[in-house]
């Protein structure tokens, strides 16, 4: 199975995990809120709280997968996505010294042109392979942004 399908398959599964989990939440706030007491009522809407905020979270993670996905196939189509390896050490880390080499070019690309979202998304593509999972994602968030 290739990388992209056992992502979607990793996807697929914690999102059905997390809607029965708010099925389940909800059904123990209606519960809560037919007891009537003030402090079960109360538990009954943080228990509606927590879901509303979860399901945010994981349509908002969904959107930026699809979105990052859509940038990263469009430079592919056009023969931009970086192809520097970067070594690993035996842990499957990247060994960062070689990766921060590598980010300097894509760096001074995004410096020389801030608005290009094809510079972002190259530069986030490499901060993933450096292991900068962080900085990849702020990275990958400013390239859709100015793809809009």
């Amino acid at each position: 199975m290739n990388q992209r399908k056992s992502a979607l398959l990793g996807v697929w599964i914690m999102s059905v995990l997390l809607v029965l989990y708010f099925v389940y939440a909800v059904q123990r706030a209606i519960a809560l809120f037919q007891s009537g007491t003030l402090l079960a009522i109360t538990m009954g809407v943080a228990m509606l709280v927590l879901p509303l905020i979860g399901a945010w979270a994981l349509l908002r993670e969904l959107r930026f997968g699809r979105e990052a996905t859509r940038l990263v196939d469009e430079l592919d189509r056009s023969g931009r996505v970086p192809v520097e390896e970067v070594e690993t050490l035996p842990s499957g880390q990247p060994v960062r010294e070689q990766a921060k080499g590598l980010l300097e070019s894509y760096e001074a690309e995004v410096t020389a042109n801030e608005q290009s979202w094809e510079a972002w998304a190259r530069l986030g593509i490499m901060q993933d392979a450096a292991g900068d999972r962080t900085s990849a994602r702020a990275s990958l968030r400013r390239a859709i942004s100015l793809r809009k």
